[in-house]
């Protein structure tokens, strides 16, 4: 019995033996699933520290920056502007445009209060008639006058009649043509003051002077109008315009660089409103005098081509041009810093930041415009395009992008 118990104490060592291979299987299956995640990771570059990289942008540019000889910033201004007013002072009754209307040379475009004006015009035509009227009855009278004279001066001549028949004929003569010329010189003073109420009552309708865009309505019905604008809540404009056709940009040029500039130089100007277009200027006037306080020139550069787009007060960025700029030059085009690319084998490449990895893309290049080179295919604007160290970079290297100090 007791033997028997010592037996179950026993160490069963055939089972021990057995278990010892299942645990180094185990072990060498978890060391070879660690190799193969480092073997993975490492071929990710997961486990490579992370090159720090300069970008820059592939951006768009035009052909003309590469011969821009002077770049100067200033504001699109109309070198025809005017207040329009009135020439008397009444209430304004009507008006009969708004911000941006256009309007025509002589275009009634307001009118003012006016019954006293076409008052003294009436009184002043009816003057004139009356006038008239009183001419004709002082010919009939010299007609009458000069047929009695002569018969008088016949008869006195035949002694038929005495001398002083004669001589009251001619008196009577001599007053019918004094009044006919008094009838036409009152007439003329009439039609004087006729043209003056004329003027008077056509002051009343405000005109435009030349032809052009309405840029402010500065007083509205009801606003009592006054040349002068002295008055309480007086306007002196009615509105403001400005002949489009007259718009220059007004650009300040340091006098350092006024050399490179000419009359009738090409120009290219952009406008801040309309990014993405260029107009075509020339070089129309150095104004000569200088701003001592900046150290600058004014120079006025006019479109040559007219667009609606374009207003008063604009700002704008004018480029002094070394030449015109050809008809295959006017579009814009993408560029890279030459810097970026690489050539292998015959091909160019460059590397673009996509995330935290480096891709090597194929590119197609074009000619060099000014410090950049054109590409016609592989990449697009906007795109960030890896700069330096080139050298410590493969395609899918991860990256970091340095901070810009």
């Amino acid at each position: 019995m007791a033997d028997r118990d010592l037996n179950r104490l026993k160490i069963d060592k055939t089972a021990a033996a057995a278990g010892k291979p299942w645990h180094k299987r185990q072990l060498t299956r978890i060391v070879a699933v660690i190799a193969l995640v480092v073997a993975i990771l490492a071929a990710t570059g997961v486990l490579t520290p992370r090159v720090e990289v300069e970008v820059a942008s592939v951006s768009r540019i035009y052909p003309s920056q590469a011969f821009t000889l002077l770049n100067a910033s200033g504001y699109v201004v109309a070198q025809r502007k005017a207040a329009v007013a009135s020439k008397t002072t009444a209430q304004l009754v009507w008006l009969g445009v708004e911000e941006g209307s256009r309007v025509q040379q002589g275009q009634v475009i307001a009118r003012l209060e006016n019954r006293d004006a076409a008052a003294v015009r009436g009184q002043a035509a009816a003057n004139l008639n009356n006038a008239r009227a009183v001419l004709e009855q002082a010919k009939a009278e010299l007609r009458d006058a000069t047929l009695s004279f002569e018969r008088q001066k016949e008869l006195l001549a035949q002694g038929v009649v005495a001398k002083a028949d004669y001589d009251a004929a001619e008196a009577r003569y001599k007053r019918a043509k004094a009044g006919v010329a008094a009838a036409e010189a009152n007439i003329v003073s009439l039609r004087s003051a006729l043209l003056g109420a004329e003027a008077q009552l056509d002051y009343t309708l405000i005109r435009a002077p030349f032809n052009a865009v309405v840029l402010t309505k500065d007083a509205d019905v009801g606003d009592i109008v006054t040349p002068l604008g002295a008055a309480a809540n007086a306007k002196a404009a009615v509105v403001t315009i400005a002949d489009m056709d007259s718009l220059q940009v007004e650009a300040d040029v340091s006098e350092s660089n006024l050399e490179k500039i000419k009359m009738g130089q090409p120009c290219e100007i952009t406008l801040d409103a309309l990014p993405d277009l260029r107009f075509r200027g020339v070089t129309h006037t150095i104004v000569p005098t200088a701003d001592r306080s900046k150290a600058t020139v004014m120079v006025k550069v006019r479109f040559v081509d007219q667009d609606r787009r374009i207003l008063p007060e604009m700002s704008a960025k004018v480029a002094f041009l070394e030449r015109p700029v050809k008809p295959g030059e006017q579009q814009p085009v993408t560029a890279v810093n030459p810097q970026a690319v690489l050539e292998k084998e015959g091909a160019k490449f460059v590397f673009v930041a996509r995330g935290e990895k480096a891709v090597k893309t194929r590119v197609t290049t074009g000619p060099r415009i000014g410090d950049m080179i054109q590409v016609t295919s592989g990449v697009k604007v906007g795109d960030k395009i890896i700069l330096k160290p080139l050298d410590k970079l493969r395609d899918g290297a991860r990256i970091k992008i340095a901070e810009k100090q």
